[in-house]
């Protein structure tokens, strides 16, 4: 179980402090499947990297299954199985696809198994298996790649930012179904950023969260047609995407 308690990130700068989180509690349990949605700069990608240690809590308290993550580093936080994939993901000159996924799995893969996890994120896997993880690289195939090794790692806690960001229409219909099958199975927590409807819609809750704070909390079907009314009315309370 994740538990975040009175959780607030205050940064500081030349033009002074911003609260971009600001006492935010939510509690999800195990194997569900949540979307954190809401305006651009509401808060949304600090709490997802405050979870991953990534920006520094100022105060609150960060549990997974019990454990205190606000004093743990990153490579503690991954070491307890909590995951993370970034909206624009790192890129590695001079090491291979295969390799990355080995790393990511910590063992020894057959070759069937490093390209079942690339097939999930809609990758040929023949045509990238041998490829360094480098600029070669599109911003779209760079992300797939890393929600890959996220899939390899196989962690409790899978949090990804916005992963449908540069992903083709194919392959984003085909990542959908790979959340869908995690959440099907009850192999992980999963925890997503996003504005685009199909992963919404895919959502046991959605977190409505603007001006640092959690707006609104509850199921799909209740969340989802309040984002649409807000929307049509002109409130811009979500850039929601109707391509996909």
């Amino acid at each position: 179980m994740l538990e975040i308690k009175h959780l607030s990130v205050t940064v500081r700068d030349e033009s002074g402090t911003a609260n971009i989180l600001k006492d935010v509690s939510l509690t999800v349990e195990d194997r569900k499947f949540l979307v954190i949605t809401g305006p651009n700069g509401g808060g949304k990608t600090t709490l997802a990297r405050a979870i991953m240690g990534l920006v520094p809590a100022t105060s609150g308290s960060i549990l997974w299954n019990g454990t205190e993550l606000a004093d743990k580093t990153v490579t503690e936080r991954a070491r307890l199985g909590v995951s993370y994939g970034f909206q624009q993901p790192p890129r590695f000159k001079g090491m291979k696809v295969q390799d990355l996924l080995r790393i990511a799995a910590g063992r020894s893969l057959s070759h069937d198994e490093a390209c079942s996890y690339l097939t999930k994120v809609g990758l040929c896997a023949r045509d990238y298996m041998d490829r360094d993880v480098d600029t070669s690289l599109s911003g779209g195939e760079v992300k797939r790649i890393e929600i890959a090794t996220i899939l390899a790692r196989n962690c409790p806690l899978m949090i990804f930012d916005e992963p449908e960001a540069g992903i083709d229409l194919w392959s984003f219909a085909r990542l959908t179904e790979t959340f869908s099958e995690i959440h099907e199975r009850k192999d992980a927590t999963i925890l997503i950023i996003s504005h685009q409807e199909r992963i919404l819609r895919l959502a046991d809750e959605i977190v409505l969260v603007a001006d640092g704070q959690i707006q609104d909390r509850g199921p799909a079907e209740r969340i989802y047609p309040k984002i649409l009314a807000d929307t049509v009315a002109g409130c811009n309370l979500l850039e929601v995407d109707k391509k996909c």
